[in-house]
């Protein structure tokens, strides 16, 4: 079985691609009489869980700048040889930090630049964008040694300040886009019948329509959500960044079942990291970077997983799964309160280095169950495939990989994608990850982590090319105090945007214990 497909070369459809998003993706900051405007017309790469085409986000503003916004080089680069992605992803993963210490920059001297904007390009977005320039540089040279160098690739490195819109467009309540429609909630939780999973975005466009915003203030739990910016770190969360739930309408929809449909459940039960696994890397996408991911994880399964473990040390780590025929690694980014206490890593990566700060909440329940296909028989994944659901920078990068879900228990009919939820007394707070289920037939991983795997069609159906695989569906709960009091951790450019959440999944079950899936979901059981 390949890690990763071999793409010698790119294709003339893709580098004009690539060269039209670089002209796209390029900033111009313009001194007027308001001060700093930021100029942005960035084409998202990559295409939504639907299949829906690339975002595009134009923005002209002047208001108060909130952080920066760079092209995603990693997505703008779907085809790159195999022999040249190690080199490839320690440069992009260099590029994270440098984009991180460039955020630093401007957060230190945001009141500044506010009374002189030229501080910006001189002290921030020249420097950041120099050295953009020669990682970009080395990454052509080593995607040129083995195939072709990719064209337009130096139109990748510009940057430029943002305001966070939403914080600026509705500073008393929620908007827009509240629903992930399919993650398929029940009210109580239980994702009962298995199915409905398969698509990663829905509808809710009228979503959050709430001003019951103003709570956070007066929760009497001891929780402040910040001013200004917002959060215990100063980069957000805003309080327009949450809702009451009590305020969405339901927008759960869930493909109708078919003749042929899969519609067993396995469920594996891994703990809900009472041990407190946690590290800042991403195995995945900055093998071999410590620090990858520059916010903390969580982590249950494989015991193992940093960012040095290769297939070897997982196929032999312990494990927290009751089965120990899965040795899998699940993980996501950490819950933490935002009341003004310090948790161990506040001097460390990850953690208050990077402007991740608080309490980190222990989930009270995680839910890992893989679901069929609405419309087929599913085939068994192969083992080490490698899936990311949603985008960590997806406050920047617009939502065409968003596949955050936020709901609270009781009301999981209800899924906001762009808010985190407030919910009232007694109940708690629930992440949902449905992750891609179909699969590529080759592939266990790609080039940007992507693209060997894929969401089902509206039909239910998986596209061309692509074959149904039991669907990892992902519930995570915590008892948080009601109130806009908590954030996840993100990138500190990302602002902790509820938009940004995303799971990880490696699978490491053994070839007995994947069978007895397969067999379970397409004979319509459910088993454990």
């Amino acid at each position: 079985m390949r890690r990763t497909a071999r793409t010698p070369r790119t294709s003339r459809k893709k580098r004009s691609s690539l060269a039209n998003r670089a002209i796209a993706a390029s900033a111009a900051l313009i001194l007027g009489g308001g001060g700093l405007v930021a100029v942005n017309v960035y084409a998202s790469a990559g295409e939504g869980p639907s299949g829906s085409p690339p975002t595009t986000r134009a923005q002209n503003t002047g208001r108060q700048m909130s952080t920066i916004d760079c092209p995603d080089a990693g997505n703008e680069l779907p085809d790159v040889p195999e022999q040249a992605r190690p080199e490839v992803d320690r440069e992009l993963a260099a590029m994270d930090t440098q984009i991180t210490d460039a955020y630093r920059q401007f957060a230190d001297r945001k009141e500044q630049i506010s009374r002189d904007p030229g501080l910006a390009e001189n002290a921030v977005l020249g420097p950041l964008r120099n050295k953009r320039t020669a990682s970009l540089d080395r990454i052509a040279i080593a995607i040129s040694r083995v195939g072709e160098r990719p064209a337009g690739i130096e139109g990748l490195a510009g940057c430029s300040l943002r305001a966070d819109d939403s914080a600026s467009l509705n500073p008393g309540g929620a908007t827009g886009d509240g629903g992930n429609g399919d993650t398929g909630g029940n009210g109580d939780g239980g994702q009962d019948d298995g199915q409905g999973q398969d698509q990663g975005q829905g509808q809710g466009d009228d979503q959050g329509q709430g001003d019951d915003q103003g709570q956070g203030d007066d929760q009497g739990n001891g929780q402040d959500p910040g001013q200004g910016q917002g959060g215990q770190g100063g980069n957000g969360p805003e309080q327009s960044d949450f809702v009451d739930i009590q305020s969405v309408q339901p927008n759960v929809q869930r493909p109708r079942q078919r003749r042929g449909a899969s519609r067993g459940t396995f469920t594996t039960d891994c703990g809900r990291n009472e041990n407190g696994k946690f590290n800042p890397d991403n195995v995945i996408v900055a093998p071999g970077v410590s620090n990858g991911a520059h916010h903390m994880h969580d982590y249950i399964g494989n015991q193992a997983n940093d960012a040095f473990a290769g297939d070897d040390d997982l196929a032999n780590g312990a494990t927290t799964c009751r089965n120990q025929g899965d040795r899998s690694t699940y993980y996501w980014p950490v819950l933490r309160l935002q009341n003004g206490q310090d948790e161990a890593d506040v001097d460390a990566d990850g953690g208050g280095k990077d402007q991740n700060v608080g309490e980190i909440q222990t989930p009270s329940q995680v839910t890992l169950k893989f679901v069929g296909s609405p419309v087929s028989r599913v085939t068994a994944m192969p083992r080490f495939l490698r899936i990311i659901t949603g985008d960590a920078k997806a406050f920047t990068n617009g939502d065409a990989n968003a596949n955050a879900s936020w709901s609270c228990t009781g009301f999981e009919d209800r899924q906001l994608k762009d808010k985190y939820p407030i919910c009232p007394e007694g109940s708690q707070v629930v992440r949902t990850f449905a992750f891609q289920n179909c699969w590529d037939g080759q592939n266990t991983d790609s080039a940007n982590h992507r693209t060997h795997v894929a969401f089902a069609q509206a039909d239910g159906r998986c596209p061309n090319g692509f074959r149904a695989v039991p669907q990892l569906v992902q519930r995570i709960v915590y008892d948080v105090p009601p109130g806009p009091g908590f954030a996840v951790d993100s990138f500190p450019e990302q602002l902790h945007k509820p938009i940004t959440d995303h799971g990880d999944f490696i699978n490491v079950f053994d070839k007995q214990l994947m069978k007895k899936m397969v067999r379970c979901i397409n004979d319509g059981r459910r088993c454990r």
